[in-house]
């Protein structure tokens, strides 16, 4: 009888990822999502990542209610929780997205140790680290955290810091680390399975679409999405994940970089991709009145490094080319119609 995984946010960009992943290693997958409504999404993504979804259960269940989360457990071997708070532009009050993010973490890992899995593993966010105080040639690793109390830090980046160090609390308290892993993962992208682009893959849309007059120097630790879902299930059994954070990302490429792949590779869509660099001095101007780059000024023109052995060590191999991830998410969004 195949192992059966809880894998939390099934419907999302990662989620959806991970879950076909497990299917295609024979895994039983109960997935859950906030409405039975995606259940059908769910599956027909399941069918473009060539999964069966024979092995596939749909849940529903709410980061802000009690309800269904010790059902869902019940009978799992391992808990992925995936999920992070639905929002479709930046709440004017943060708590809107941190309370949901600490809530619905506090909940699965709780109901994953009441049930008794082997192993819970959260997705937790590379913002997690990467705005800890550091030295200009710092090698961020997994002992950086970032303060919850920092300067400048935006409500996405205090849900995952507070959301993550919730997550080590209740496993500290339990006395249950060596059941908690948590993945830190960079900038996700990657061939989609449905037509919700997920932040990190939007930054590539709106470059493609013309939507910014010119490109910012604004870096970010791309990573391949199968990156992500494989370092998901390979920290499901390895001892190394055991309470420990891994760090899944590259070292920064700007979105200058970014275009400047799209153009060569897919040429054919490039017509729109600005020609046109936007200067460092005027990108932090022009942060001042654009909310994306004021939520992210500390990473223009940004040179931080990340140890990359960890990952490189759950994985069992490097992590997938850059260019490549670029080359297939700019190829999916043609694909859909997205640009």
């Amino acid at each position: 009888m195949a192992d059966t995984v809880l894998v939390t946010g099934v419907s999302g960009f990662i989620g959806g990822h991970i879950a076909a992943e497990l299917l295609r290693r024979g895994y039983a997958v109960r997935g859950s999502v906030r409405s039975k409504t995606r259940a059908a999404g769910v599956r027909a993504a399941m069918a473009k990542a060539g999964a069966d979804d024979a092995l596939l259960e749909i849940r529903q269940l709410d980061l802000l209610s009690d309800e269904g989360w010790s059902a869902a457990t019940s009978g799992c071997r391992f808990v992925l929780h995936v999920a992070s708070p639905f929002v479709t532009a930046k709440p004017k009050d943060p708590a809107d997205l941190i309370r949901p993010a600490v809530q619905g973490t506090t909940r699965a890992v709780d109901a994953a140790l009441d049930a008794g899995v082997e192993r819970v593993v959260v997705t937790s966010s590379l913002a997690a680290v990467q705005y800890a105080p550091a030295r200009r040639d710092h090698v961020f690793t997994a002992s950086d955290w970032t303060e919850p109390d920092g300067r400048g830090l935006n409500a996405y980046t205090l849900s995952k810091v507070r959301a993550e160090r919730a997550a080590w609390e209740i496993a500290g308290r339990r006395g249950a680390r060596d059941r908690l892993a948590v993945i830190n993962p960079g900038a996700v992208i990657g061939p989609l399975l449905a037509d919700d682009p997920g932040t990190s893959v939007s930054a590539i849309q709106q470059i493609m679409a013309g939507a910014l007059p010119m490109i910012p120097d604004l870096r970010l630790p791309w990573v391949h999405v199968q990156d992500i879902a494989d370092a998901h299930i390979e920290a499901m059994t390895s001892a190394s994940a055991a309470a420990n954070r891994t760090i899944v990302a590259t070292d920064p490429s700007s979105l200058i970089d970014v275009a400047a792949v799209l153009r060569q590779r897919l040429p054919e869509a490039s017509g729109k991709i600005p020609a046109r660099t936007m200067p460092t001095w005027f990108t932090w101007i022009a942060s001042v009145f654009e909310p994306q780059l004021r939520d992210n000024r500390w990473l223009i023109g940004a040179q931080q490094r990340f140890d990359h052995g960890p990952a490189e060590a759950l994985l069992g191999r490097p992590l997938r080319p850059i260019p490549d991830a670029i080359e297939e998410t700019g190829r999916s969004l043609i694909e859909r119609g997205l640009v």
